[in-house]
C-alpha cells in the first residue's frame, strides 16, 4: 500500500491473508457476526463494498466492535466518499479504477489504499505516481494470471490483490504469481450463508480460504 497502517510495523493489507473477503451486507446489524466470523477463520482484513446504504454504518460497527479486524471501504468511487468512510473508520480504501481526482483524495485520506487497474499502461502511471500496490479488477475478464504473469517481467516492483470472477480453484494459480499479495474474493461470504445468519459456515469458508496461503500461495 502506499501508506503505512496505523502502526509502522504492520503489514500491507496484501500481507495479512491469502484472502480479502469482499462484503456486500444488506443489513448493517450483520457487520459485526459476520466480521468476528471472518477473523475466527483467519480473514482479518474484510472489505465492505460502498453497494448498500448500509455500507458506512457496517464500516463503523466493524472498525468500533470488532478489534482484531481490519475493516475497509470497496467500490471507493469519489473523493466524497473518501472522507466518509474514513470519517466511518476504514483503515483502507479499494477502488475499482482510478482518476487524477480519486487518487489524490486516497492519498490525502492518511490511509493506505489500492486503487484499480487492468492495464499496462495504467500500471506504469500508478508506478510514476509512487503507487506499488494496486487491485487488478476485473481479474478473470482482464486476462487472469497470464496476463499478470506478463507484467511480473516489465513492471516487478508492482504487487496485486486481483479481484472479479476468482474463486477458491483459481485462487491458487494466482497467489503463486511473484507480483501477488493476496487476492478479493465473495467466496467465503456467499449471500445465503449472510442471509441465514449462518457465521458458522461463514467461519469454516473462511478457514479453506485462509488455508490457501499452504496450497500454492506465496502471500509474502
Amino acid at each position: 500500500m502506499t501508506s503505512p497502517l496505523p502502526s509502522a510495523a504492520d503489514p500491507s493489507v496484501l500481507d495479512l491473508a491469502p484472502v480479502l473477503p469482499v462484503v456486500v451486507l444488506a443489513d448493517a446489524a450483520d457487520a459485526v457476526p459476520l466480521a468476528r466470523a471472518l477473523v475466527a477463520g483467519g480473514l482479518p482484513a474484510i472489505e465492505v463494498t460502498l453497494r448498500t446504504p448500509a455500507a458506512l454504518e457496517a464500516i463503523r460497527a466493524i472498525a468500533g466492535e470488532v478489534p482484531d479486524a481490519v475493516v475497509g471501504a470497496g467500490t471507493v468511487v469519489t473523493p466524497q466518499q473518501v472522507d466518509a468512510v474514513t470519517a466511518a473508520g476504514a483503515r483502507f480504501l479499494v477502488s475499482p479504477g482510478w482518476t487524477e481526482a480519486l487518487l489524490t483524495a486516497m492519498r490525502a485520506s492518511g490511509v493506505p489504499f489500492l486503487p484499480g487497474v487492468s492495464t499496462a499502461s495504467e500500471v506504469v502511471a500508478l508506478l510514476e505516481r509512487g503507487v506499488r500496490e494496486m487491485k487488478f479488477f476485473p481479474a478473470q475478464a482482464a486476462g487472469g494470471t497470464a496476463y499478470l504473469r506478463s507484467l511480473a517481467g516489465p513492471l516487478p516492483q508492482a504487487r496485486f490483490c486481483p479481484t472479479g470472477g476468482i474463486g477458491p480453484a483459481t485462487a491458487p494459480e494466482y497467489l503463486s504469481l511473484p507480483n501477488v499479495g493476496c487476492v478479493g474474493g465473495s467466496w467465503m461470504v456467499p449471500a445465503d450463508a449472510v442471509a441465514d445468519r449462518d457465521w458458522g459456515r461463514i467461519e469454516e469458508l473462511a478457514r479453506a480460504a485462509a488455508g490457501l496461503r499452504d496450497a500454492g500461495g506465496t502471500c509474502r
